[in-house]
């Protein structure tokens, strides 16, 4: 398997906790109030509210668990998918998660579980285009993902203020970049040299890439509209009013 410090995920905890440090500040509340997801901006045109959302979090114990998931499978996840696919689908988790948010939910919500649960998703997807490769462990692999997702989804989904859409945005985010751009390791050689290849074509990698950037950019005209159709409703009641 492929062998390389996963400096990706380091780099994203080392951000968040820096962003939590900022929380704790007195300009902490306006800080929060710059990035969280909320509705109502991101109608104003402050799309970045899609995406920031994931550097936030509402107290110790609620970082804490999701630097530890991101911790557990980011660490894995970016030694077989490599770096640059990693970071690609740690930002298209958080993103399609608040989107997903966004369109089912007009709570304002914070926290990395957005793009967790798309790690959780991929790694799910990733089990299953290499279940060969895992042979025997391969029930019991995809059976422990099945169980964190149903666990985190019907139990801790359950309890007040748990954003579950953006969970399941997240979660969906991921199995389909998974799909089309995870690695598929095939064993080549002579025994006793053995090593592993990504058999994945760069065709395909490529698609999976591409795929992230339509939904990315598919948020924009859809915003856009809105805000004209608002302005075009505001000039009205202007007109009316005079």
């Amino acid at each position: 398997m492929p062998q390389s410090a996963p400096y990706v995920t380091y780099a994203i905890i080392a951000i968040t906790v820096l962003a939590y440090f900022i929380q704790a500040t007195p300009y902490g509340n306006q800080f929060i109030e710059s990035f969280i997801k909320s509705n109502e901006q991101i109608r104003a045109g402050q799309v970045w509210r899609l995406l920031t959302p994931a550097l936030l979090h509402a107290n110790l114990m609620h970082i804490g668990f999701n630097m530890y998931a991101l911790l557990s499978f980011g660490t894995g996840l970016e030694r077989d998918f490599g770096h640059r696919r990693f970071l690609l689908l740690y930002i298209l988790g958080a993103f399609a998660g608040n989107v997903m948010s966004f369109l089912m939910t007009n709570a304002d919500s914070l926290g990395a579980s957005t793009a967790i649960f798309a790690l959780v998703g991929a790694e799910g997807m990733f089990i299953v285009n290499n279940r060969k490769l895992f042979a025997g462990r391969f029930r019991s692999a995809i059976g422990n993902i099945i169980f964190i997702v149903v666990i985190n989804l019907v139990v801790i989904g359950s309890l007040a203020n748990v954003d579950n859409w953006g969970h399941i945005g997240g979660l969906v985010s991921g199995v389909m970049f998974s799909w089309f751009a995870s690695p598929i390791f095939q064993v080549e050689g002579i025994p006793p040299v053995l090593h592993v290849v990504d058999r994945r074509p760069m065709r395909e990698i490529i698609t999976g890439e591409m795929a992230a950037d339509m939904v990315a950019k598919g948020i924009t005209p859809r915003r856009r509209r809105k805000r004209r159709e608002n302005e075009n409703d505001n000039e009205e009641e202007n007109h009316g009013a005079a």
